[in-house]
């Protein structure tokens, strides 16, 4: 039994879609279970429509409107007028008018989740009937009655016991009888409502699926032709890695590499399930496999950039240093504000850290620092991580840059810079 997971740039089109069906014929006779992810930028898209609904901007309509414009238009190209899938999609969408027709919920993230959560809903219905179109027999199915989540949402955390029992009592029977097409991403509550696992979680879906089913693999395909040593957006020189371990790959997505979702190796390694990570657009081509007892020779660095950052110092306003006390207290607002520390760095009179913007959490972490601490930050920063290091590697990747903070371990040096 295999796993795929297809991302938002392989179906980002329509002839993306006809691509993702050329690949599961290829492994026509194989059971299969396909992760999807919502289409292109749309999740980008429902984010600026979420914010705009609850800051009652007057642009939500058109957002929405372009939305749904650049679903049918995919539509219009792979089905028929007739086809059920035209009000299969507008039903889908209708969810969407309902929240917005009324006030904005309280909690900001359980509204992003309702929404944003609609994106994967609707590949997955597009996904599913192009391939029954075209002759393979697959099976649509709502992935939040089997990954089984708590409350906390934009962050569900699995629950593991229910989501194995849910997953392992239903699916093997119903992949006996062909393809099953889910959603990446999302997972629900005991309340019946959505929740999200973080973005890019859709590979952690997958995960989570070959964990529960003991599956042979799991293959995530991407628009690259594997793991990379940097992000080839960024970079022009990468060189791919035919292998690497799990424990590598860990190191990899924890620090920011963006190809894997970092939750998405450790259900893996303890199934002893390798993932492959392959093109897209070249299949047949080899990509990079992630196993056990793999070890890799690392020619280049490997570079992660994470942008959009914020570095925050915290003093005592009584100038007393910085004792255990301090911390927990403000790691207690950090947890409690779901506010996830990149680096850190502690003197006598200060804490420094570094970690990903996001403008709601960071104004109630900010109001709670405030109350006891003298705060100062800086934003619009990038976190510059290097492992497996040279001196010629840091100098050129700082070069013209201001280093606000600098930390260094045997394997891996961490920068966070802005542009000098």
């Amino acid at each position: 039994m295999l796993v795929f997971k297809f991302g938002g740039a392989s179906v980002k089109d329509a002839s993306g879609i006809i691509n993702l069906a050329n690949i599961v014929k290829k492994y026509d006779g194989q059971q299969l279970l396909i992760v999807v992810s919502a289409m292109g930028k749309t999740t980008n898209a429902l984010e600026k429509l979420t914010k705009a609904y609850v800051e009652r901007q007057g642009d939500v309509q058109v957002i929405f409107d372009d939305i749904k414009k650049y679903h049918f238009a995919i539509l219009e190209q792979l089905f028929e007028a007739s086809d059920p899938i035209f009000d299969e999609v507008a039903n889908t969408f209708v969810e969407i008018d309902w929240i917005i027709e009324d006030e904005p919920h309280d909690d900001y993230d359980f509204t992003y989740d309702q929404i944003v959560s609609i994106g994967e809903m609707v590949s997955t219905h597009i996904v599913n009937a192009y391939l029954n179109k075209t002759g393979i027999k697959s099976q649509w199915l709502d992935v939040r009655g089997y990954v089984q989540t708590d409350n906390t949402y934009r962050e569900g955390k699995v629950q593991w016991d229910k989501t194995r029992a849910a997953i392992s009592k239903a699916i093997p029977a119903i992949l006996e009888k062909g393809i099953l097409v889910t959603q990446g991403f999302l997972g629900g509550t005991s309340e019946n409502f959505t929740t999200t696992l973080g973005r890019e979680g859709s590979d952690y879906t997958a995960s989570i699926f070959a964990a529960c089913l003991e599956a042979e693999s799991v293959t995530t395909w991407k628009d690259v032709p594997g793991i990379l040593n940097a992000d080839p957006k960024f970079f022009s020189d990468t060189v791919k890695f035919d292998q690497l371990s799990y424990t590598e790959a860990i190191e990899m997505t924890y620090y920011g590499a963006t190809v894997i979702h970092p939750k998405t190796i450790k259900p893996l390694q303890n199934a002893r399930i390798p993932l492959y990570v392959k093109s897209f657009t070249d299949p047949d081509a080899s990509g990079t496999i992630i196993k056990a007892d793999v070890v890799t020779a690392f020619t280049k660095p490997v570079v992660i950039l994470k942008q959009n950052q914020a570095l925050l110092s915290i003093s005592a306003k009584d100038y007393s240093f910085i004792s255990e006390n301090h911390l927990s207290y403000i790691f207690g607002l950090f947890a409690q504000n779901q506010v996830k520390v990149n680096v850190m760095q502690t003197s006598a009179l200060s804490f420094t850290v570094c970690f990903d913007l996001y403008e709601e959490r960071f104004n109630k972490l900010l109001q709670g620092l405030s109350q006891d601490f003298k705060v100062k930050y800086n934003y619009n920063l990038t976190l510059i991580t290097v492992r497996h290091h040279t001196p010629a590697s840091l100098k050129e990747l700082t070069a013209n840059k201001t280093v606000l903070l600098e930390q260094v371990s045997r394997n891996t040096v961490q920068l966070v810079v802005n542009a000098g």
